[in-house]
């Protein structure tokens, strides 16, 4: 799964590796975890890329209330296209969660009992950015108040992050970015061929300070090898 991340890049970088139009207000974030507000880049109304806010767990149109999105903060690639909470998205709103790493935590024996030790997953080259691949939803409540949500997709994992855990967000390669954020692009099959892991040469991992842990907690040395 991908439960918490991090976000940190220069807004000139984050701008220049999805080739954005316009601009967006989103400071260094190391600790971002569900429900929180996160960037995501999608189509904008002419099909410019454009990046907006949306809270992180997916609410979908026909929900009730908010409090499904705390459950649907990922969506499985093996059944995307199908789940009823998942599959109107896949097929018209994908969206693209940058990201600098990720965090993921790993069971180790410590002094006789088991902890569970963080670990950060990033890109090999220092300051390049993960593109999550991402869906989002518009829900509004009884009220009328409108909420714009989104989920991260997740898929098997690579031999790098095996030792850790079994699943891993689906890390887009630039060349795709133009075919999962394509509107019109309807092809389901063409979709799911996006969906797999990324090389194992492409990143890097390295455990981190237990601080993590607490989703209240923000800091740059949550990034710092132990």
């Amino acid at each position: 799964m991908c439960g918490r991340y991090a976000l940190y890049g220069p807004t000139s970088r984050i701008r220049e590796q999805f080739d954005l139009d316009g601009g967006f207000d989103f400071g260094p974030r190391y600790n971002i975890a569900p429900t929180m507000r996160v960037l995501v880049v999608h189509p904008g109304p002419h099909g410019e890329r454009v990046a907006s806010t949306y809270r992180w767990g997916l609410i979908p149109s026909w929900a009730k209330d908010v409090t499904i999105g705390a459950k649907l903060i990922n969506a499985r690639s093996e059944t995307v296209a199908e789940k009823p909470a998942f599959r109107a998205a896949f097929r018209r709103w994908r969206c693209i969660v940058p990201a600098s790493g990720f965090y993921e935590w790993k069971p180790v024996q410590e002094s006789g009992r088991t902890i569970k030790q963080p670990y950060f997953i990033r890109p090999q080259a220092e300051g390049d950015l993960f593109g999550f691949a991402g869906l989002t939803e518009r829900w509004v409540s009884p009220d009328g108040e409108e909420i714009h949500t989104c989920c991260i997709i997740t898929t098997d994992a690579n031999a790098v992050m095996m030792p850790i855990h079994d699943r891993m967000p689906v890390i887009l390669g630039a060349n795709d970015y133009g075919a999962w954020l394509d509107p019109g692009n309807t092809d389901v099959a063409r979709l799911r061929a996006l969906l797999r892991p990324a090389a194992a040469g492409t990143m890097i991992t390295y455990p981190v300070t237990r601080l993590v842990n607490s989703s209240r907690s923000d800091s740059p040395t949550f990034v710092a090898p132990l």
